[in-house]
């Protein structure tokens, strides 16, 4: 067995792609140097958008919100409200097809499929909440512009538009004439409220929201006096939350099949980081490194014969085979019994390298605010996706790192918490700030 392993980091190896050669405390510096040149507006692959939240505002009771989530895959509707107790009750959920997933659709199309999705919802509240997972300048306010679709969706004309203003217009061209206030937020900054609001009897140093499904990104709470590009713009004095925008980060140690890869996705050398880690992207960068072993001879004569019919293998189909590799999904019915192991070790290789890569960036969040330094006060990281609960090697493989470089080696102190619909109760949170 060891043999495979072998094969498999010295393949790995050749084409830069292994991640032993990766420098934790080098990448963390520079990850931290790109968030100071994006807070000071200047060129970074992190744009580091300011939210104009607050992570710090008392929850109003008993007032609903409709609140609203365009995630990577699935676009999700509810009415939100917090009760005495401040627990969120959520109610009239629905779950539709994200518009522009599974192709482009114009403008008009998008925001008259979203009205069709919420219209018995619109006479519930005059507060909206959206949680918009695509890269936005917010607004100061709390309306944002579009900068551009990740994720593969798709909406024509909608690059650089005001979302919230054009969701109004669009409900208004259709009959729904009262006023709402609307306020867009981020899924990151989203679920660093919702996951704060589930655990308000802890104590925790500071707060993260992280991201890692579909896609994946992460915000944080920086000071007010730091955000240089907003200087005479906010109060000297107070904090905000910033979106990252992390999966655009272009600054990682990348290999020759990284870029083959990326050169054959619907937006080149954009969101590199993303295109390494998130579940969009990780099968289909996994199915090139096992095109390019099969290329080198790490397969026998039947797998390669085989695999013609294999195609690209999404992260589900790659998680299916870790947990079954002798069974009747894709990846396990070609080839022999030393073809699954290589495969596993492939697999296993590039979930090492993601979980690596994204232990630096959240260190490097922690170590650029200062946080984190008391164990009994750690720092709180709010975290949601597919990605980092579902996988069977990813989490295991996270905290590795989290306790042998952030705790052991840089003396900073995490968790990891899952809150219940935490993007909807944070957006609903965001919306009663208004």
């Amino acid at each position: 067995m060891k043999k495979h392993r072998e094969i498999v980091s010295q393949f790995l190896k050749k084409y830069s792609m292994g991640h032993e050669s990766i420098d934790m405390n080098f990448s963390c510096s520079t990850f931290m140097r790109e968030m100071e040149q994006g807070l000071e507006g200047e060129l970074s692959s992190l744009k580091m958008l300011p939210s104009y939240l607050s992570a710090h505002k008392e929850i109003l009771l008993e007032e609903p919100v409709i609140v609203l989530d365009a995630g990577g895959t699935n676009f999700r509707s509810a009415v939100v409200h917090f009760d005495k107790d401040k627990k969120p009750v959520i109610e009239n959920y629905s779950l539709f097809p994200m518009p522009g997933a599974k192709g482009q659709v114009s403008k008009e199309e998008f925001f008259g499929t979203i009205i069709g999705y919420i219209g018995p919802l619109l006479n519930k509240s005059k507060k909206i909440g959206f949680c918009f997972s695509y890269p936005s300048e917010i607004l100061p306010n709390g309306d944002g512009r579009l900068i551009q679709f990740t994720k593969e969706v798709k909406v024509k004309g909608l690059e650089g538009e005001v979302i919230g203003e054009n969701l109004l217009k669009t409900m208004k061209n259709q009959g729904f004439t009262d006023y709402k206030d609307i306020v867009l937020l981020n899924d990151t900054a989203a679920t660093l409220l919702g996951g704060k609001a589930s655990c308000l009897d802890r104590q925790f140093d500071s707060f993260i929201g992280f991201i890692l499904g579909t896609g994946t990104n992460t915000c944080y709470i920086e000071e007010n006096i730091n955000i240089k590009k907003l200087e005479n713009q906010i109060p000297v004095i107070g904090s905000m939350i910033i979106n990252i925008e992390s999966g655009g980060y272009d600054k990682n140690k990348r290999g020759i099949i990284d870029d083959e890869f990326d050169r054959d996705t619907a937006n080149p050398g954009e969101y590199l980081h993303e295109k390494m880690i998130s579940g969009r992207y990780i099968g289909g960068l996994i199915s090139s490194v096992i095109k390019k072993g099969i290329n080198e001879g790490l397969f026998s004569k039947e797998f390669s014969q085989s695999s013609v019919k294999l195609k690209e293998v999404t992260t589900q189909e790659m998680n299916e085979f870790l947990y079954y590799p002798y069974g009747d999904n894709r990846l396990a019915c070609y080839g022999n019994y030393e073809d699954k192991i290589i495969i596993y070790h492939i697999i296993d290789s590039m979930m090492e390298r993601a979980a690596k890569l994204t232990a630096i960036h959240l260190s490097s969040i922690i170590l650029k605010t200062g946080k984190g330094k008391n164990p009994c006060s750690p720092v709180c990281i709010a975290a949601e996706g597919s990605l980092l609960y579902k996988s069977k090697l990813f989490k295991d493989k996270l905290n590795y790192y989290v306790k042998q470089f952030m705790n052991d080696e840089m003396g900073i102190y995490c968790e990891f918490i899952k809150g219940e619909d935490a993007t909807l109760t944070g957006a609903a949170i965001a919306a009663l700030a208004i």
